[in-house]
This record gives C-alpha cells, structure tokens and sequence, in this order.
C-alpha cells in the first residue's frame, strides 16, 4: 500500500474535491466505498491479526481505539487545512478553465491508478506484505494502540481520503461533527474481525489464521482492488 501510495497519492490531492459527497450539509451513505477504502490493505490485515491473538479482545479494542482517535485527528486536521486554504479549490461554480484542468486530472488519475493496478498483477508472484505485520503476533496493548494510530495517519492513501473529506466539510460550512457517518463507518470497518470473533467465536478463531494468510500472499490483489476502488469513486464524481 506504501509503493501505491507514493505513486499516485500526491496527484489524487489535486482531485479531491471531485470525489462523492455532492449536494447537502451532511454526508450520507455515499461515504461507504471512502471508509471500505480508509481500512484496504494493511489497516484491515493488522485487525485481522490480532484476533488471532491471545488477547484478542484486549489488542483489537485497543487498535480499534487508535483508528477512532487518528481519524478523528486526521478529518479534524483537514478541515483545518481545508479552512486555511479558502479559496483555493473552486466550488461548484467553477470556470470552464478549471472545468477543462479538472476533466484533465481525472483522466491521468485514472490512468495512473490503472498502471499501478497492471503493476501490482505482473508483479503478483513476488509481492509480499510489509514486514511489520508479522511483528504483531506478539503485540501488546500499547502496541495495538499504536498500530491502529499510524496505519490511519501515514497510509497516503487514508491521508488523501480524510483531505477530500475535509474538503467537503469546508465547501459545505460543516463542522467535523457532519464527519461523524464517515468516522463511524471507518470504525465499524474495522471491528468487523473482532465482531466476528465475538459472534462466532471458535468458527472465527478457526477461520481467522487461514482468512490473515490469504490476504498475506494476495497483497497484490487488495492493491488492486483499491486501485479500482479510486478510479470507480473519480469516475462517478466526475
């Protein structure tokens, strides 16, 4: 998600305005695929991780806990940013200058992200996931707080997620408490191992280990989804 991230996160910037979340104060059910996005890849595979633990619950509160608290900080931040900016993203009423830029834009995002899903599938068969997730078999607490912090705020990806999100708030006059669905959403995301883990108990802590391995070697297909995840989202708010 890193290598993704580095590719085409600083050119999904210039189009955050154009992602969902048109017309209205509040934000509705529309911010789904953005908070299924928010946990793709290592995000949701550090959760699975730890339900597989022997502190399951304790870990994944605790890692549940640090996405609630870096989402909030991260959306709080980019409204922030979003405020100081003003004007410098057009509102709706925008020239036919910019209308023509950004029709620009969305084309290359699309291509980009499609050259990085095409990389991603010829380099399936040495792909592999970040290191640091096997690390967290042996996780505390403090740890999984930890994890849950940083897979929010330094994955590009989240980072330009919760700008566009910022972004909508300041085209709207909202405050962050109009976040609160997406926030919400991102958290539910996240627990759905431990839910699952509550719910089903032996079947889940049967099928967790097999569900971490799967995802494990086809790291290179979550990159891609999430891939077209974002081209689905330009796409239908251009």
């Amino acid at each position: 998600m890193g290598r993704i991230g580095r590719c085409w996160g600083w050119l999904l910037a210039f189009e955050i305005r154009s992602l969902p979340f048109r017309g209205g104060r509040t934000m509705n059910l529309q911010i789904l695929p953005l908070a299924i996005t928010m946990m793709a890849g290592p995000q949701i595979m550090s959760a699975i991780i730890f339900v597989t633990t022997r502190s399951a619950i304790r870990l994944s509160v605790a890692f549940l806990l640090g996405v609630v608290v870096a989402t909030t900080l991260g959306v709080s931040v980019a409204r922030g940013l979003a405020a100081l900016l003003g004007g410098v993203v057009a509102a709706d009423g925008e020239s036919q200058g910019t209308s023509t830029l950004s029709t620009v834009i969305q084309v290359a995002l699309v291509a980009v992200l499609a050259i990085v899903a095409l990389k991603n599938y010829l380099g399936r068969k040495t792909a592999e996931p970040p290191k640091w997730l096997g690390t967290l078999l042996e996780a505390t607490p403090a740890t999984a707080l930890k994890t849950g912090l940083l897979v929010i705020l330094v994955m590009p990806s989240d980072i330009v997620i919760m700008l566009t999100v910022g972004m909508n708030l300041e085209q709207h006059n909202s405050g962050v408490s109009a976040a609160l669905p997406f926030i919400a959403a991102t958290t539910l995301i996240a627990a759905l191992p431990l839910l699952g883990y509550l719910l089903f108990r032996e079947r889940a802590a049967a099928a967790m280990p097999g569900v971490r391995d799967w995802m494990n070697s086809h790291s290179w297909l979550i990159n891609i989804i999430v891939c077209l995840v974002f081209i689905v989202l330009i796409t239908a708010g251009g």
